[in-house]
C-alpha cells in the first residue's frame, strides 16, 4: 500500500484567530473568510478523492491549531503526539490528543524537545524529519524512538536555512519522485528519488499534497502545474492565498491515514 493512499482524515476548522497566526515574514493579516473559503475547498477536495473526513471544532485560543499536522503524525498502525516548537503552540497536542485516541490503537507522544509535523516527510522507505528552527535534534531523536515502536524507519536530514519547514520545500509524488525547491535538492537529501525541481519564483509549490490518484498544488503556481500535467500527474488545483500569508500549504491542514 503507497503512503499516500488514504481514505480518512482529520482536520480543524479555523477560529477567528486565526488571522493572527504565526509567520517568518508579514505579508499582512490574511481575511478569515478567505482561510474559511480555501480550507471548505479544501476538505471538499478530500472529500472528492475518496477520503471520509471529520471535522474538529475551531480552537480561539490556539491561532495556529487549523494545522493539525504540526502537532500529531498518523499512520495505519498507530498516531504520535508531537512537541510543536512554537512556544503559542504549547498544548495543541493535547487538545487533539482525544480525538488520536478514538481513531487509533495505539498513540504514543514525543516528550522531548520540539518536533513540528511539518518537518516530516513519508517515504514509502522511511520517515525523514528536517532539522529546523521549530524541530530540535532531541526531539527529532525521540521520534525517530516512537517511529521504530510503530515499526516504521526515521532518518533525520537537514531544512535549508530560512526554510520553516522541511516540507515547505518538498512533497512526495509518488513512490519513486519527489517534487523540491533547488535549494533543498542540492543539498542531496533525495538521493534515489526522480527528482522534478519547481520553476524559479514558484517555491511555495512545492508543499502539494499527493492523495490517492491527485496531486493537490496550490492554484498560483500555474508553471508547476504544467510541469506536473506533462508528466502525467492529475493535478487539482486549490486557493492557497490566505493561507500562505501565515505560512501555511496543503500538506499541513490534514492528518490522513488509511483505516
Amino acid at each position: 500500500m503507497s503512503v499516500y493512499q488514504f481514505n480518512s482524515a482529520i482536520v480543524r476548522a479555523p477560529a477567528p484567530s486565526v488571522v493572527k497566526g504565526l509567520r517568518a515574514e508579514d505579508h499582512g493579516d490574511p481575511s478569515f473568510p478567505g482561510i474559511q473559503a480555501e480550507h471548505a475547498a479544501y476538505v471538499r477536495a478530500l472529500e472528492a478523492h475518496g477520503v471520509a473526513v471529520e471535522v474538529l471544532e475551531p480552537l480561539e485560543q490556539y491561532p495556529d491549531s487549523i494545522f493539525v499536522e504540526d502537532p500529531a503524525l498518523v499512520f495505519h498502525e498507530g498516531a504520535v503526539l508531537l512537541n510543536p516548537g512554537a512556544p503559542s503552540r504549547n498544548g495543541e497536542a493535547r487538545e487533539i490528543a482525544p480525538v488520536l485516541e478514538r481513531n487509533f490503537p495505539v498513540v504514543l507522544a514525543v516528550t522531548e524537545g520540539f518536533v513540528d509535523g511539518g518537518d516530516v516527510l513519508v517515504t514509502p522507505a522511511h520517515v525523514m524529519i528536517g532539522l529546523s528552527a521549530r524541530t530540535t535534534r532531541q526531539g527529532a531523536e525521540a521520534l525517530v524512538t516512537r517511529l521504530a515502536e510503530l515499526g516504521r524507519s526515521g532518518v533525520i536530514v537537514a531544512t535549508p536555512a530560512d526554510v520553516l519547514h522541511f516540507k515547505s520545500d518538498c512533497s512526495l509524488l509518488d513512490d519513486a519522485t519527489m517534487l523540491s525547491t533547488a535549494r533543498l535538492a542540492a543539498s542531496g537529501v533525495f538521493s534515489g528519488f526522480d527528482v522534478i525541481p519547481v520553476p524559479d519564483g514558484e517555491e511555495g509549490a512545492a508543499n502539494a499534497l499527493r492523495v490517492n490518484d491527485v496531486v493537490f498544488v496550490g492554484s498560483r503556481f500555474p508553471k508547476t502545474i504544467d510541469t506536473l500535467s506533462r508528466r502525467g500527474y492529475s493535478v487539482v488545483p486549490l486557493e492557497t492565498a490566505e493561507i500562505a500569508k501565515i505560512d501555511a500549504g496543503l500538506s499541513c491542514m490534514s492528518l490522513r491515514w488509511r483505516r
